[in-house]
């Protein structure tokens, strides 16, 4: 009997551990290849883990709620009299994004395992089943070196060789592939050395509080607890200090109501404030970079990359907060698509751990439960985080040539987070105020 180990995977940089929330197999159950085996809680993220081989599980070595070490065995496979090779074993923890250290192999050999036709020109792996599938889609080794992959460090996975083969159905480029599936997967995180203590659901509250006959007492989930974990820790780690701004917005909030419809319609989803107050901030940070920016130490880490995160509020009361990478290279519409997609991934279960990775900024919409106003804690390590308040509309003495007069406008209240060892009063209030600036000034051309 020829037997395989599926191990708990490594779904991100610093993860050491992953809780299993169910498992959608039980012994005796036949597998086919790509399965799903079961589903992994960790860092705030549930991911599905699909088979990497075919076969019978003959043993589940943990069960549900269970937390294993990453690298431990979690169930075996009965793989029918089957070997399996190193490099098969390579491609299977590839898949499911498990940093591996892979046995030195020749491209070359690599390609005519999988097929003869492809043969890569670089030191780039690709497993044997994206060769196959590049050579019967006769894809060029130059084509196939251009696809910038969602795998770990960037490879091209199986199903990124299996999106753009869709994608040159319909005469898509290279170049349209890679945008494509940076907008389905996000970019993986540009930096992996953490920069601030890493959680592993180790509890830092410690306070006992007692209960009473009658009161419910349950335990926090797993997605709970890390956000509980990550709340203290950077209370701990940062002196907070909160500036707030009222701003002005009746020129966007007329031009949104104007064009929302059509905006639906072209773009198919709605228009919200948050694209435009996204792109106030993007461009407030490319104006004032140090708030883009952690700390290590006594060393300031300003970020290359504008990676902004936007916290969604989930169904079951949890707070996940995906990122829109390299956010300053999206124009209004395609913040709009980013935001919506990201946030009904989200609310679907369907985040990847690149979809939550990276961040340098984030902002909270406080509004939607109507809040006016808040002091968001920040999202270590960044060195900052946007609360918005609710748009309403308020009385507001406005100067005309003619003297003052009291007009309706529509206002909002912009609340900033930040890290006083390395944000001032000063640079967090002219941050601000650059933001509000961008909103009140907003060009209705847009």
């Amino acid at each position: 009997m020829s037997r395989f180990e599926i191990k708990m995977p490594k779904l991100g940089e610093s993860i050491t551990e992953g809780t299993i929330i169910v498992w959608n197999v039980k012994p005796g159950d036949h597998v086919e290849e790509d399965d799903v085996l079961l589903e992994v809680n960790t860092a705030k993220v549930s991911a599905e883990i699909p088979s990497p081989v075919a076969g019978t599980i003959i043993e589940i070595l943990f069960q549900e709620g269970d937390t294993a070490p990453v690298g431990t065995v979690i169930a075996i496979v009965d793989l029918g009299g089957e070997s399996v090779t190193s490099e098969e074993k390579a491609q299977v923890l590839e898949e499911i994004d498990v940093p591996v250290q892979k046995e030195t192999i020749e491209q070359v050999s690599m390609a005519e395992q999988a097929s003869s036709k492809v043969k890569t020109q670089t030191d780039k792996w690709y497993s044997p089943a994206v060769l196959r599938l590049a050579s019967e889609a006769d894809i060029s080794p130059d084509q196939l070196e251009k696809l910038q992959g969602t795998g770990y460090q960037g490879r091209v996975s199986k199903k990124d060789i299996e999106k753009y083969i869709e994608q040159k159905k319909i005469g898509a480029t290279p170049e349209v592939a890679n945008t494509l599936l940076q907008n389905d997967n996000s970019m993986k995180a540009t930096e992996s050395k953490p920069v601030a203590p890493v959680l592993e659901n180790k509890p830092v509250v410690s306070q006992t509080v007692s209960a009473g006959g009658e009161d419910l007492v349950k335990d926090m989930d797993p997605v709970r607890k890390v956000i509980a974990d990550h709340m203290v820790m950077s209370k701990k780690t940062s002196p907070h200090v909160t500036s707030v701004i009222e701003a002005d917005v009746t020129k966007l909030a007329l031009w949104r109501n104007k064009i929302k419809d059509e905006f639906f319609k072209r773009e198919g989803v709605k228009l919200t404030f948050m694209p435009a107050i996204a792109e106030a901030t993007v461009r407030a940070l490319v104006d004032f970079p140090q708030v883009n920016a952690s700390v290590d130490g006594y060393k300031i880490i300003q970020k290359k990359y504008i990676n902004v995160a936007i916290a969604v509020s989930l169904d079951n009361g949890n707070l996940i907060v995906p990122v829109i990478h390299n956010a300053n290279q999206f124009n209004l519409s395609g913040l709009a698509q980013n935001i919506d997609y990201l946030a009904t991934k989200a609310r679907s279960n369907k985040l990847t751990t690149a979809d939550i990775e990276g961040g340098t900024f984030t902002i909270t919409n406080l509004g939607s439960n109507g809040v006016l106003f808040g002091t968001p804690i920040i999202n270590q390590p960044q060195a900052a985080i946007l609360g918005v308040g609710l748009v309403e509309k308020r009385p507001s003495v406005i100067e005309t040539p003619e003297g003052d007069v009291i007009a309706i406008r529509h206002k909002v209240y912009l609340s900033l987070s930040y890290d006083h060892r390395i944000i001032d009063g000063a640079l967090g209030g002219n941050f601000l105020k650059r933001i509000a600036d961008y909103l009140e000034k907003w060009d209705d051309n847009k």
